[in-house]
């Protein structure tokens, strides 16, 4: 027989000390999120960002200030007979950044010779394939037998659309490639160079271009139908109401106040692209998770319905693969038809996704 245990008078673990079993001495809700927070840095990061303007209004400038590192290169001044590309040329940079150790592959887009033709009709539409591309080849790498265990992410997240500092209106090239965009990408309008316009000049020109878009019916990050809680709700209402965000881009330093920062010289002060009450550049990038979960959940998941639900006659689906569907009277299963329901889902889509 055996003998009875003693009660063990040992003191019992604190929180967080691994002096008994190593990294399995506690266990806890935080410790899972310390594990998944590990798994995260050693995985690193993705985020593909896209800059969309007419040339002078300091893409390549914006994107070196947000992230402090020559990301994206400023184009070489061409000779007088190129000087203007006669199609939209994209290219795309990509960096492995690592800050407080946490390793990120940030890939630019850049899209030169966008709006500068004096006809620049249909001048989205390279812009929308490149886009909708990149979808394509997530989707075939997702439906392959045999994939890889992490799939290359190269979705466009985040599309930054920089507005010329007119203090006016959008122009009718803002107003449509912003509509027709925005269906497929997150969208970002910025007020380049924002340090033209007076701070009256600025909120008038901010209030003006809100009202464009809403009577547009152009639906800009973040999406209100995205909000989840009253929390989410609460932060992106903030966010709406600085949109269009009014930036400054600098990579230059200098002396405030014994401090280096970033910012732009004149004789009437300096403008630090950091600060808030000067720049909103650092506002654009608060929500690179949300943005890839909205790009990954809607943009993409609309994309791959509308591929599958085209790709449906193409498949060779046997009746047992389908127990679910009724079959008609004389035995044979009904054929669903081929179009979206009302909450924009197919009706065989469930089942086809399981089986890709």
């Amino acid at each position: 027989m055996s003998e009875t245990a003693k009660p063990s008078h040992a003191n019992p673990q604190v929180k967080g000390d691994k002096s008994h079993g190593g990294e399995f001495g506690y266990v806890g809700i935080d410790a899972i999120l310390e594990q998944m927070r590990r798994k995260a840095m050693k995985q690193g990061f993705e985020l593909n960002l896209m800059v969309v303007g007419q040339s002078g209004l300091g893409k390549s400038t914006l994107m070196n200030t947000l992230f402090k590192s020559k990301v994206s290169r400023k184009s070489v001044k061409p000779d007088p007979e190129e000087r203007i590309p006669k199609t939209i040329d994209i290219k795309s940079i990509s960096h492995d950044i690592e800050e407080k150790g946490v390793r990120m592959k940030l890939t630019v887009i850049d899209t030169p010779g966008f709006g500068d033709q004096i006809n620049n009709e249909n001048c989205w539409l390279p812009i929308m394939k490149f886009i909708n591309d990149q979808y394509e080849a997530y989707l075939q790498e997702e439906i392959n037998i045999d994939r890889k265990k992490r799939i290359p992410d190269s979705r466009v997240h985040c599309c930054i659309y920089f507005i010329p500092p007119t203090g006016h209106c959008l122009r009718p090239l803002d107003v449509e490639f912003m509509r027709r965009l925005s269906k497929v990408v997150n969208i970002v309008p910025v007020i380049a160079k924002a340090d033209t316009l007076t701070l009256e000049e600025r909120d008038f020109f901010k209030q003006t271009i809100r009202e464009e878009l809403r009577a547009n019916g152009i639906d800009v990050y973040p999406q209100k139908e995205f909000d989840e809680d009253a929390e989410d709700r609460l932060i992106n209402d903030k966010i709406r109401e600085a949109i269009p965000f009014a930036v400054v881009g600098s990579d230059q330093e200098y002396q405030v106040n014994g401090k280096r920062i970033l910012g732009r010289k004149t004789k009437w002060g300096t403008i630090e692209v950091e600060n808030i009450a000067h720049s909103t550049a650092k506002l654009d990038l608060t929500h690179m998770q949300n943005i890839k979960d909205i790009t990954s959940n809607i943009h993409y998941e609309t994309y791959r319905v509308r591929r599958l639900n085209e790709s449906n006659g193409h498949f060779s689906i046997q009746p047992s693969d389908h127990a679910a569907v009724p079959p008609k009277a004389n035995g044979q299963h009904e054929e669903q038809p081929a179009v979206l329901q009302a909450n924009g889902v197919p009706p065989q889509l469930e089942v086809l996704s399981h089986e890709l």
